[in-house]
């Protein structure tokens, strides 16, 4: 299985919407609440250049925001 990782903050819709989405197709996720996490705010927009959220990595592939079809691709999730 694929490492996924998600950035994301308490308020944000599409943050819920992806995790939401992994739990739902039993993806196993790291989650860090950049809204608190200083640090982990750092490392999102060092590794993104973006201060929105979520930003999701799989692997060593980077998505702004919540784009299932290519969650799906890269996961290679059947729906």
């Amino acid at each position: 299985m694929s490492k996924v990782t998600v950035y994301s903050t308490p308020t944000c819709h599409f943050c819920h919407m992806a995790k939401d989405f992994f739990k739902e197709k039993g993806v196993e996720f790291e989650d860090f609440n950049v809204a608190t996490d200083l640090e982990k705010r750092k490392e999102m927009f060092d590794k993104s250049g973006q201060m929105g959220v979520p930003v999701i990595i799989i692997e060593n592939n980077l998505i702004v925001g919540f784009n299932k079809p290519k969650i799906v691709e890269l996961l290679g999730i059947k729906e």
